[in-house]
């Protein structure tokens, strides 16, 4: 996967999500959006791994849809149209990894986005499921109504996970321009660190 350094916090994500994801895995797409980060992760996954995709807006889960199939990536993919904060009913073993593209779809109607209540509750319910030496992965915006205040809520749920359990990073490109958007991972701690 060389491919040079990564030019943005969505390349990031996927730099550090390629370190955790091994084939035959099961990952969460939490936001499923226009269906880059699902290929990117079912790609990960291989043939016996799988990917459970979720997103509230119907044109978000028929573009990831649409996508999966010309890539020819759709038999590895469940795809769940709902809000996030309701996965624990789609949960069904232990997650690798997960993935969140905050903000609302790009494309679609900016009036609809992500909110914190929504996200922080999805990412209590992954957290809870992800394996020990996983990962989630979240890229925050903050150019929209509500992004900085959705950053700022996920930062205090953050900052509160115990230290012995999770190790927090944040990470930002900070001589972009217009709102650049920041990146969180949250490791699951083994139990030998």
């Amino acid at each position: 996967m060389k491919s040079g350094w990564p030019k943005n916090a969505v390349e990031m994500a996927h730099v550090l999500i390629h370190t955790v994801v091994e084939p035959g895995d099961f990952v969460v797409d939490a936001t499923c959006g226009n269906g880059k980060d699902t290929v990117f992760l079912a790609r990960l996954v291989g043939e016996k791994g799988k990917v459970l995709a979720i997103d509230v807006q119907p044109l978000a889960v028929e573009r990831t849809k649409s996508l999966l199939q010309k890539e020819g990536l759709g038999s590895r993919v469940t795809l769940v149209r709902d809000d996030h904060s309701l996965i624990r009913h789609y949960l069904r073993e232990p997650v690798k990894a997960a993935m969140f593209n905050l903000g609302y779809l790009p494309g679609g109607d900016k009036r609809v986005v992500t909110r914190p209540e929504t996200t922080i509750a999805a990412m209590r319910e992954i957290l809870s499921a992800v394996v020990p030496g996983g990962l989630v992965t979240v890229v925050a915006y903050t150019g929209h109504p509500g992004g900085i205040e959705e950053l700022e809520a996920l930062l205090r749920y953050v900052r509160g996970l115990p230290q012995h359990e999770f190790s927090v990073m944040q990470s930002c490109y900070i001589n972009q321009v217009h709102h650049p958007p920041q990146l969180i991972a949250v490791g699951k701690n083994r139990g030998d660190t």
